[in-house]
């Protein structure tokens, strides 16, 4: 029996399983674990399935080539190979490419960063601009090239030709659309060549529409000032950039009769509201007239003297009724008054003192009327009807009633 070292076996152990075919090329099925991310770029993370576990590594340059972000409990199809690192020991996975088991990599990515941006708020409705009624300047972000844009400008000339229409010419697909997109958009802003901007490209692969799921295309949309309609691809297709916009169009086309009001509607309501204008102009004028009819048919217009001198007749015939009420009244109030002054006179204290009474005070001018208010020694003042005198009370008798 040989003796070996431990690096010997385990370069024995890498060689032989470098050497199986079956290991230098396999694709593994498992639910991902432990995932970590280095400073370094690579990846280290376990597979697991009911019946064990995989330790498995990507290196940077693998791992930039993914087009989604992997997390634990993911279930993922692995490819790479099978070997020892031998100052360990343990044999692990040698990642090269990963995907996501029963869905496509694409759309694990579309769905990972739908997820991100809403959470960030870049889908909030209250962030969405109003797009113009009537814009001005229309600029178009998309390829030059492409059969999408040729038809935009065809119905924004028929629909509306009196606006103007910018180019942004980009590439719609490949690894420099995004940043192509992004630029075009805030190049637009920052010159502020239009009042609105329609962002999109014809029908195609998820794969060709990939560039509008691009993360800084989504910040550019967001952060536009100009108020933006996403027309990217089909009316099935959804993009993150369609999420993002003021606006989501079904077709490029579609973003073109959004973009702008139609021509022949316009037309038809200028029609109606001269229509209305008109008639409504026709019956002021004709009320009008009738209202300087029925002025010039008045007296004070027709006979300005006569109308005078019936109003002074009628001025007259108030002035006699007036004095003949403020006689009427005053001759009322007179008898009243009469009246009153009769009455008032036979009530008089005077009057009872003519029939032969006196009226008795004491010194302080109180009217006697009890026997109870003065005593003997007393001067009082006695009033007659034609004069008074004083007088000195010589005895008080109070009236004995049996």
């Amino acid at each position: 029996m040989q003796t070996i070292s431990i690096t010997q076996l385990n370069e024995y152990i890498r060689s032989k399983m470098d050497a199986d075919p079956v290991l230098t090329q396999v694709a593994v099925r498992g639910e991902i674990s432990n995932y970590k991310l280095y400073p370094s770029g690579h990846h280290y993370f376990t597979l697991k399935d009911e019946g064990g576990a995989l330790k498995c590594v990507m290196f940077k340059g693998n791992a930039l080539r993914l087009r989604f972000k992997p997390e634990n409990g993911m279930k993922v199809i692995a490819m790479g190979n099978v070997t020892v690192f031998p100052r360990d020991g343990a044999y692990q996975l040698y990642c090269k490419a990963m995907t996501v088991d029963g869905i496509g990599d694409l759309h694990a990515a579309f769905e990972q960063l739908k997820k991100k941006l809403s959470a960030m708020g870049l889908f909030d409705p209250a962030h969405k601009k109003p797009i113009h009624k009537y814009p001005q300047i229309i600029g178009i972000v998309t390829s030059e090239a492409g059969a999408a844009v040729h038809d935009m400008l065809r119905i924004l000339n028929k629909r509306y030709p009196m606006c103007r229409v910018f180019l942004l010419p980009v590439r719609v697909q490949g690894a420099e659309a995004p940043q192509e997109i992004a630029g075009a958009i805030r190049y637009a802003n920052l010159h502020k060549l239009a009042d609105l901007l329609i962002v999109g490209r014809g029908g195609g692969s998820i794969e060709d529409l990939w560039a509008f799921n691009d993360e800084q295309v989504a910040y550019a949309v967001y952060e536009s000032e100009i108020p933006i309609i996403s027309a990217v691809g089909h009316e099935p297709d959804v993009t993150i950039c369609d999420y993002v916009a003021d606006l989501r169009a079904a077709t490029p086309s579609n973003g073109a009769e959004l973009a702008v009001p139609d021509r022949d509607n316009l037309l038809q309501m200028l029609d109606s509201m001269h229509s209305a204008m008109t008639g409504a102009l026709s019956r002021q004028v004709k009320s009008a007239k009738q209202h300087l009819a029925v002025l010039s048919s008045s007296p004070a217009l027709q006979s300005p003297q006569g109308y005078l001198h019936q109003r002074k007749k009628n001025l007259e015939l108030m002035k006699t009724r007036l004095l003949s009420s403020g006689n009427r009244i005053f001759q009322n109030k007179q008898r009243r008054y009469v009246e009153l002054t009769a009455k008032l006179d036979a009530m008089s204290p005077l009057k009872v003192l003519t029939r032969g009474y006196a009226m008795v005070q004491t010194e302080k001018g109180e009217v006697l009327k009890s026997i109870q208010q003065v005593k003997a020694g007393d001067t009082v003042g006695v009033s007659l009807s034609d004069g008074t005198f004083n007088a000195r009370i010589l005895e008080a008798k109070e009236n004995r009633h049996e």
